[in-house]
């Protein structure tokens, strides 16, 4: 049985394979850019010319850079028999997303999407190991 444990969030993706032996992790780096709004006034008198900021253009922009990293991860993922997602922000729910938009096959395979803090890599392994130890007592 091969259980896989994700860690993701918008810069790196730690892919935790657990076997009874050990756990070999592989790190995934994305290339999502952090976009911070740059707008507001050009000047510093009242009314003055406004920089239009466009977020659509940066959203789409990000969202295709996410559609780039998950596919670089699936490749990883692919012949688990379980998964479980991990991650500070909504990165492994988009995660969870495209893989029931797109990859019917291993969405199936998702037991749970959990928030998590970051965290160093031993503690990221205890935390998938524990997971599915507690999962094979039937606590979930």
């Amino acid at each position: 049985m091969k259980n896989i444990g994700i860690w993701i969030d918008k810069e790196q993706a730690d892919i935790i394979t657990v076997n009874q032996e050990n756990d070999d992790m592989i790190t995934v780096v994305s290339e999502v850019e952090n976009f911070r709004a740059h707008g507001g006034s050009g000047t510093r008198l009242k009314g003055g010319p406004q920089d239009v900021v466009q977020d659509s253009k940066f959203l789409e922009r990000e969202k295709h850079q996410f559609k780039v990293y998950f596919k670089k991860i699936i490749p990883f993922i692919k012949d688990a028999d379980n998964i479980v997602i991990y991650g500070p922000a909504e990165a492994g729910e988009k995660l969870y997303k495209e893989l029931n938009d797109n990859y019917k096959e291993i969405s199936i395979k998702v037991r749970d999407v959990l928030k998590a803090d970051s965290m160093t890599e031993n503690q990221t392994k205890a935390l998938i190991r524990s997971y599915f130890k507690e999962s094979k007592k039937g606590v979930v």
